[in-house]
């Protein structure tokens, strides 16, 4: 079982960068490949930012390349998604999300954050 508490949201102007935190509970956090999703209003949950058990390897929507950066610490139990270059179309509810293996699709993933809102102003 993985408890999953994201923080870091806020309200920002275009341009400006917020670093989302994930903490999780338990012993088995390294075990996990971990993503981040967001979801705006009337929109599907989509794919942000995935990173492997390890870290070694991460991967991006194409929307998000170049601006977004997912990383963890596993000593701390602790994702990251540091975003650079906010855009208002990013303004959506980010959710972290636990899995064995990274994939874009939502369904798969075992476990998931309550979420945290990020709203970036024109």
């Amino acid at each position: 079982q993985v408890q999953l508490v994201e923080s870091g949201g806020g309200l920002v102007q275009a341009g400006d960068s917020l670093r989302l935190s994930c903490v999780a509970s338990g012993r088995t956090f390294s075990r996990y490949a971990m993503a981040w999703f967001r979801q705006a209003p009337g929109k599907e949950r989509e794919f942000v930012a995935g990173i492997t058990a390890s870290g070694g390897s991460t991967y991006y929507a194409d929307s998000v390349k170049g601006r977004f950066t997912i990383s963890r610490d596993n000593a701390k139990n602790t994702v990251y998604l540091q975003m650079n270059s906010l855009k208002p179309e990013d303004t959506a509810v980010y959710y972290c999300a636990a899995n064995s293996r990274v994939v874009v699709s939502a369904q798969p993933y075992d476990y998931w954050g309550q979420g945290t809102q990020v709203t970036v102003s024109s």
